[in-house]
């Protein structure tokens, strides 16, 4: 009961009206080899890298890759066939189609694979415990666009009665390979630009240990990156109407910075994926390849958004009959 509950609230939040189905078993075919190479995202890193490493046990005859410099190499990589799967925390966008278009004659294909949120994280000490849009661009942007009236540089200015309050506020975050910064810059700033003070790191790991270096410290990252140096805040887009980063709320779209996860493939309208690749993808939308997703701090899609996703590289009906 419990699971059709599940599937069915993520089948209603997502948009998918069809009847609940059981993720299905992922069940090992025989003659699979090869090589898999993946490059984009640092927040799919890890979980690219379970993925991988969990195949292979079924399959230990391929070789596989992980290169994770960011979800803006997954599109020139999948033009230039130096990968086969380009994870992304992003949608692509228009001009990295067209730019794989011209390549090709048809567009890439992108397969959801997993939901995530964007976490605002500061040190464990500081005693805030919600933030809204409006302070969030006060602190990190230039431009002001989501309600900020003026720039917010201590902890003093957002109520803050403590010594250490009076010190500048320490910004750190993703870099502009990011998707993670893309999605926070259109979501949280409203499109607005960064602020030249914040700290660009080159992963989300980075970002939540700098946070947990100094008290007067904030920072963004993917939420399955929490360590116990930081702590997590409740996020609200207007005034004091905070909502946690719980796997709920991010499952129901209450938590205002959630968002799916993408793997990009290069198929061909009318030709198949090789058998490994098609053998990999089926492996991501099955019980075991969701686990690792779970496993990784992110929530799993519903077994209706998989068979979608399968439907759209003709893997649908193989899948459905196991």
């Amino acid at each position: 009961m419990r699971l059709v509950l599940t599937i069915a609230l993520m089948s209603s939040v997502c948009g998918v009206t069809a009847q609940a189905r059981e993720m299905p078993e992922y069940q090992k075919v025989s003659g699979i080899t090869g090589t898999l190479t993946s490059v984009g995202s640092d927040t799919l890193a890890g979980m690219t890298t379970l993925w991988f490493e969990e195949f292979k046990l079924l399959y230990p005859s391929i070789n596989a890759q992980v290169q994770a410099s960011g979800s803006s190499t997954a599109p020139i990589a999948l033009t230039e066939r130096t990968a086969q799967f380009g994870p992304m925390s992003r949608a692509m966008r228009n001009r990295e189609i067209e730019s794989f278009e011209q390549e090709y004659g048809y567009k890439p294909t992108a397969l959801r694979v997993a939901i995530d949120a964007i976490g605002i994280f500061v040190h464990r000490d500081n005693p805030i415990q919600g933030i809204n849009f409006a302070q969030i661009d006060s602190m990190f942007s230039t431009t002001l666009r989501c309600g900020a009236t003026s720039s917010i540089s201590t902890w003093s200015e957002l109520g803050l009665d403590y010594q250490w309050a009076k010190r500048s506020i320490q910004l750190f975050g993703r870099n502009s390979v990011s998707g993670t910064y893309g999605y926070f810059k259109n979501n949280a700033l409203c499109g607005g630009d960064f602020k030249n003070n914040v700290n660009e790191q080159p992963g989300s790991a980075s970002v939540v240990q700098s946070v947990a270096s100094a008290i007067n410290t904030i920072g963004y990252a993917g939420v399955g990156y929490q360590v116990s140096g930081v702590k997590l805040l409740s996020v609200a887009k207007e005034g004091d109407d905070y909502v946690k980063p719980s796997q709920e709320n991010i499952l129901t779209g209450k938590y205002p910075l959630s968002r799916y996860l993408y793997v990009y493939v290069n198929k061909h309208p009318t030709k198949p994926l090789s058998p490994v690749e098609s053998e990999f993808i089926r492996f991501i939308f099955s019980a075991q390849g969701q686990a690792q997703v779970k496993k990784e701090g992110y929530i799993p899609i519903s077994a209706d958004i998989a068979y979608q996703e399968l439907k759209k590289i003709g893997l649908a009906q193989k899948s459905s009959e196991q």
